[in-house]
């Protein structure tokens, strides 16, 4: 066989004998892990090397472990807690704080959890992934561990009022995916991973048990169970904000972008007849409230895709098909909700107008639905970064390119007050963030930023990293820079974020117009972006590079492999990147709502279109990518990776790899695994673009 081509087996899909690489699919496997090992000590032997890696690793470590950065919080009952990682404590505490405390420059912090000691005692690589309380108190608590990174924990009952594990209490020791919620102080609603035939194709749970206190898991009866075929399928309970319980509700996700949505009524689960693109937003001020990601024609009215749609909550609980339903919010032109919460005032949604950040707070008064604009700065991105189930309390984060994230606090009676500021970690002067539009393959405006350091000039000669996302309604938005404007602006740099079709900038409509058959057009998007930088004069294709991860690290690999000519070099971050097996590798099957499933034929066609892996020829010269995973990644795999990189060589093609044999999907799980990773990057993406090499 060819190793410029990978043949397909009779069902379409490659198997052993088409690739010669599905042994890297083993993530442990004694074989894979052989070739990693002798990937990792090329890469770090060329980079580490180089005279500039201790210094921009330096840089990114001091960063990362500042310890002035702000230290985000949840409120709880007893206090404002915050999970903290840093030098002295690599694999993080889970602390807490009054607010009076917090207000001051140096809180005083209170240790709930060492993961540091607890992993040293257990013999663990323990990453803290969060937890799961009871409310109203919260203090009763779920704590869930991963070993090394993996989306797969196990969760122990914690009490964080003697900041003990709870001697004989709830605990999953078995890893799997899945969570837990409280019903009361002695039961749990658990979806796990129960053995055979509870897990999708997917491998989440679709299976729901109550579990109560003395009993064996393995007794729990099962309240709900969807269909293995489905994505996922989980129940759980609707609360309002005062901790009462209206009602049991359970879904079916029967792609990655639909579901099922049910309520328990009258002895059985009762289906509602709702779109399968629309979801529950949760109970405010008396109401149930809905969101559609399409337009919803019900009761002889239309309500528009992403609009808040409410029904009076006890008409609701009666009659759940029935009742009226009103519109709350529809969105203006370009306007697309990002976030909401429910604190004990009402509901606040951050939108986006126009890839800018506003506040709204909605509430039922006087017979109608009203809204009002929260005052925070204009021109940001704003994200409401914490809020109180208990009172009016709410945070919000405020930041932009060149702007430090700016922390605000409002007890819900006052207008919102700066609380803290994150330090400027690199010297934004002169640098200067414009706004640009490229048309794309099909005439579309596809808008960008580009942050342009100081003495730019449009002659092309310009540095430029160009980054995107583009997939599953995820917006990418402006923040602050931070270790990427200490690494790459502040030393000459251009920086660039493309707001492509697929993700959520826009709203649902952005996201649906670039899926399965028309995927491509994410992909046109992010090339039509490259090729106006350099119209421009921006950069040219020797000083321009790409960069993304996950769903940004198969954006990458389709542009450098469609469009080789145009980039100087490519950053693959843990990657989807064989697309004819990714619903085998992973949790990628959970992904086929927005690729298409490629064991049909027909969706087959268009994913053969783009596949990077397959896409790797013989004959081209490609601009010598630097492909990265982690081992424990056990969402996207670093399988994808590792065979883009296998590939690669065979066919005698320059490239890099490396694997971060203990991080999760996210990377690194400490700060100095974090440190490593930039510098590493920066010094590829200096070496490919900033230094002196020949002109494409």
């Amino acid at each position: 066989m060819s190793t410029s081509t990978i043949a397909l087996a009779d069902d379409g899909i490659p198997g052993p004998e088409q690739d010669p690489y599905i042994f890297l699919e083993e993530a442990r496997s004694p074989e894979a892990l052989d070739w990693v090992a002798k990937e990792n000590a090329r890469t770090l032997a060329a980079f580490e090397a180089d005279p500039r890696y201790a210094q921009l690793k330096a840089e990114a470590l001091a960063i990362f472990d500042s310890t002035d950065r702000i230290p985000f919080v949840s409120f709880r009952p007893d206090g404002l807690y915050n999970f903290w990682q840093d030098k002295a404590n690599p694999k993080g505490v889970l602390r807490r704080t009054t607010l009076e405390s917090y207000r001051t420059d140096k809180p005083e912090w209170e240790i709930i959890l060492d993961v540091d000691a607890l992993a040293k005692a257990e013999g663990k690589e323990w990453v803290y992934q969060g937890s799961t309380c009871l409310p109203p108190a919260l203090n009763r608590c779920m704590i869930a561990l991963s070993d090394g990174g993996e989306d797969a924990t196990i969760l122990r009952e914690f009490d964080t009022k003697t900041k003990q594990f709870v001697e004989g209490g709830f605990v999953l020791a078995e890893k799997s995916q899945g969570g837990v919620e409280w019903v009361d102080e002695n039961t749990l609603l658990v979806g796990r991973n129960f053995g055979e035939g509870t897990l999708t194709e997917s491998n989440y749970p679709f299976t729901t048990r109550e579990w109560k206190r003395g009993t064996r898991i393995e007794d729990a009866p099962e309240i709900f169970r969807g269909d293995a075929k489905d994505v996922s399928s989980g129940a759980a309970l609707l609360r309002d904000n005062k901790d009462v319980i209206h009602a049991r509700i359970a879904y079916r996700g029967i792609s990655f972008h639909e579901r099922l949505w049910y309520v328990w009524k009258d002895g059985q689960w009762l289906q509602l007849d709702i779109p399968t693109k629309a979801n529950p937003v949760g109970i405010v001020d008396g109401h149930m409230l809905f969101s559609p990601d399409v337009d919803w024609t019900v009761d002889g009215q239309t309500f528009p895709a992403d609009s808040l749609v409410a029904a009076d909550l006890e008409e609701w609980k009666k009659n759940p098909n029935g009742a009226k339903k009103a519109l709350v919010w529809a969105p203006g032109y370009r306007q697309t909700k990002q976030g909401s919460t429910v604190t004990a005032g009402g509901l606040y949604v951050a939108l986006l107008d126009n890839v800018v950040g506003k506040v709204l707070k909605f509430n039922f008064t006087g017979g109608k639905w009203a809204s009002s604009q929260i005052d925070l700065p204009d021109n940001a991105t704003i994200g409401i970064a914490a809020s109180s189930d208990d009172t009016d309390e709410i945070m919000y984060t405020v930041s932009g390119f060149l702007e430090p994230t700016t922390l605000y606090y409002t007890d819900g009676k006052t207008a919102p007050v700066v609380l803290k500021t994150s330090p400027s970690y690199f010297d934004p002067a002169g640098a200067t963030v414009e706004q640009y539009e490229a048309t794309s393959k099909d005439g579309t405006k596809i808008p960008y930023f580009i942050v342009k350091p100081k003495g730019m000039k449009a002659d092309g000669s310009t540095a430029t990293l160009l980054t995107g996302y583009g997939g599953f309604q995820v917006p990418r938005l402006p923040a602050y820079l931070g270790s990427t404007g200490k690494l790459w602006v502040e030393k000459g740099g251009a920086y660039v974020l493309a707001n492509l079709r697929g993700g959520g900038e826009f709203g649902p409509q952005w996201h649906q117009t670039a899926i399965r058959e028309n995927k491509q057009r994410t992909w046109d998007d992010f090339i039509a972006v490259g090729e106006d930088l350099v119209a421009r004069g921006f950069t040219s294709p020797q000083h321009l590079g790409i960069q993304g991860g996950s769903q940004g690290g198969l954006l990458v690999g389709t542009a450098f492999t469609q469009r080789p000519d145009l980039f100087g070099a490519a950053i693959v971050q843990i990657p989807l990147f064989d697309m004819l097996r990714y619903h085998v590798i992973g949790r990628g099957a959970s992904w086929i709502g927005e690729y298409g499933d490629p064991r049909i034929p027909e969706q087959r066609a268009w994913i053969e279109g783009y596949s990077p892996y397959q896409k790797i020829v013989a004959g081209v010269e490609y601009p010598e990518p630097f492909l990265w995973a982690s081992t424990a990644d056990d969402r996207t795999h670093p399988a994808h990776a590792r065979k883009g990189a296998a590939k690669l060589k065979a066919l005698g093609q320059p490239y890099y790899y490396f694997e971060d044999t203990t991080g999760g999907h996210s990377g690194g799980v400490d700060n100095d695994q974090r440190a490593k990773l930039q510098a590493l990057q920066f010094i590829y993406l200096m070496k490919r673009l900033m230094d002196e090499r020949p002109a494409k």
